[in-house]
């Protein structure tokens, strides 16, 4: 998705786009949160884009993907959970959506949706858990009606696979 600051070309390749609206909301976010934040992004690319931005700017960063090894992660989880820092935890949704507890957020931020209901649900739950001793917000960075229409299908928990077919077949029209 291009707002979300990257997509691949059919060689693979990955172009980048300017995440700066994006990143200054994300930014503000970690600035005012209570405690630690969880953000789930659905690209590869553009979590790197992100972490590396996090850093240079101080944030104490880790990363939850699907090429992080489950001891690694299971590492990443603990010290997350345990330590002071990371302050942020960057995940691919579907890596970390399952039977984890990080009660040491209570704020997560999708840098933008994911096209699964159960997926979208299931990372939500990750905060929302026995333990959890503060108010749990949730964030949804969004720049383009579609992005604000996949968002309300979630939100509203309908079908998202058929909605979105629907939703391109519109934009096609």
């Amino acid at each position: 998705m291009i707002s979300a600051g990257a997509i691949y070309t059919d060689t693979g390749e990955a172009l980048e786009f300017d995440i700066k609206p994006r990143y200054k909301a994300l930014k503000e976010v970690i600035d005012e949160s209570s405690k630690k934040i969880l953000v789930f992004v659905p690209f590869k690319h553009t979590i790197d884009i992100i972490v590396d931005k996090l850093q240079k700017d101080g944030i104490t960063t880790d990363i939850i993907r699907g090429d992080v090894s489950a001891m690694r992660r299971t590492e990443i989880f603990k010290k997350f959970q345990e330590q002071d820092n990371p302050k942020v935890l960057v995940i691919q949704p579907q890596s970390a959506a399952h039977g984890v507890t990080l009660t040491a957020a209570n704020t997560i931020v999708w840098w933008g949706p994911t096209s699964s209901l159960e997926t979208y649900a299931q990372a939500n739950a990750r905060i929302h858990r026995s333990g959890q001793d503060h108010k749990c917000t949730v964030i949804q960075i969004q720049s383009s009606p579609i992005e604000d229409r996949v968002y309300s299908l979630l939100n509203n928990r309908i079908n998202i696979h058929s909605q979105i077919l629907e939703l391109y077949n519109e934009l096609l029209d």
